[in-house]
């Protein structure tokens, strides 16, 4: 049988483990062109609650009673396009459950040199080319630039970090608790670390940012948004890649005076990995090279069991995770 997680009922706020349901199936069958693959790794993002909701959005809802979506890696099983055979270790939307049968042309092998595997899902998945064209198109970084990250310890704003010091820029980082802010310093080479639950955020950043700021990397919105577009430079970039804080609001709160980019000439732009799908292999290939040169560290928090899904998102929302939030759903055979 195929254990799958599906959406249960829709959320209103903060969503709970009532969202969700774990259910047997029979194992689906691939069609033509399709194939069949055992998941092993599967993933928890931020996204995946906006998916949970019918509000109008860049993607169409989850439907209740559906597999909960989620990038992960498996290993095929079964073949019916010659692209892949049995033993491939792939990457792909193949969900919170044990089995998924997909269109080949949907994903991506994994390149066999890949260790641990898991990198596909981060660093050298979507995670990391969201960093990588978030920052480096979008934020346009120069040398000597002040670069701020909010959610900075997250899976992707580690990886924002890091590339910003690979620019030549002065980084600083904004994470919940002295454990998180610890580790942006000493694992992910900030030059500054915020606690946003422990410190003055405003009054922090007037001091770590005594010049201003002129790229602001946006992850959470909300009041630490606020506080960060108080210290804008002219000309400075804002790209929007999440909005965590406000993903559970009834009535979410906007953050920003629009006014405020006529006043510092600013430029601020949301975007979507997938509109850079055409380049993912030259993101993939620098940030390999990163990694082999030591020049890129990663976290990952992996919960075993595809049952503590639901549970490992719920801590994500919170901000429990240290670094990539990640379900181990089975061994490789």
């Amino acid at each position: 049988m195929n254990r799958v997680v599906t959406l249960a009922s829709r959320p209103e706020g903060f969503p709970d483990e009532a969202n969700f349901e774990l259910v047997e199936q029979p194992v689906p069958e691939p069609g033509p062109g399709e194939v069949l693959v055992r998941v092993l790794w599967t993933s928890v993002d931020p996204y995946q609650r906006g998916r949970m909701s019918e509000a109008r959005s860049y993607a169409k809802p989850v439907q209740v009673g559906e597999v909960m979506t989620a990038q992960a890696v498996g290993e095929a099983i079964e073949s019916n396009d010659s692209r892949f055979v049995p033993g491939d270790l792939v990457v792909g939307q193949l969900g919170w459950q044990d089995y998924a049968v997909v269109r080949a042309g949907s994903v991506r092998k994994v390149p066999a040199q890949l260790d641990p595997p898991t990198l596909a899902l981060h660093v050298l998945g979507t995670t990391g080319f969201t960093a990588y064209f978030g920052l480096l198109d979008v934020c346009e970084p120069k040398p000597g630039d002040t670069v701020v990250v909010s959610g900075a310890a997250g899976a992707v704003g580690q990886i924002v970090g890091q590339l910003a010091k690979l620019a030549g820029c002065r980084t600083v980082g904004i994470a919940g608790g002295p454990e998180k802010a610890a580790e942006l310093r000493e694992l992910y080479s900030y030059d500054v670390a915020i606690d946003y639950k422990n410190d003055d955020v405003p009054a922090s950043l007037k001091e770590a940012c005594p010049d201003g700021v002129d790229v602001y990397f946006d992850n959470v919105g909300g009041e630490i948004s606020a506080a960060v577009h108080g210290r804008l430079n002219v000309g400075a970039r804002i790209a929007i890649c999440g909005q965590v804080s406000q993903y559970n609001a009834v009535r979410p709160e906007p953050s920003f005076h629009p006014g405020l980019l006529i006043v510092f000439r600013a430029k601020m732009q949301g975007f979507l990995v997938s509109d850079y799908a055409h380049r993912f292999d030259e993101a993939a290939h620098r940030l390999f090279r990163w990694i082999a040169e030591g020049k890129l560290q990663w976290r990952e928090d992996v919960t075993d069991g595809l049952e503590n899904a639901p549970r490992a998102f719920l801590g994500m929302l919170r901000g429990e995770n240290r670094g990539k939030a990640l379900v181990k759903v089975a061994d490789r055979f």
